[in-house]
């Protein structure tokens, strides 16, 4: 792998292999957008990145509705809150 700093982002070239089907299509999607393959590659890497992240929030949020004392937490969190709604307007 190299490594390039350009203008303070860096950059690092590797190889990799890809199936014949999914070359011909980066390459013909290049030529439609008139775009590099390499920007292609990386905003849809960029974009599958962060469903994952958002896949994992998920997760970890159906997992804390199923736990009891995670839902015992946030009931005596919005007691409190509410109380202080309360407290507030009078």
């Amino acid at each position: 792998m190299n490594s390039t700093n350009t203008t303070s982002i860096n950059i690092t070239t590797f190889t990799s292999t890809l199936p014949d089907e999914i070359l011909d299509r980066l390459n013909q999607m290049a030529q439609k957008l008139a775009m590099p393959k390499n920007k292609i590659i990386e905003t849809a890497l960029q974009i599958y990145l962060d469903q994952l992240t958002r896949a994992e929030y998920i997760k970890s949020y159906k997992q804390a509705a199923a736990d009891e004392s995670i839902l015992e937490i946030a009931e005596e969190g919005m007691e409190d809150y509410f109380k202080q709604l309360g407290d507030e307007t009078k």
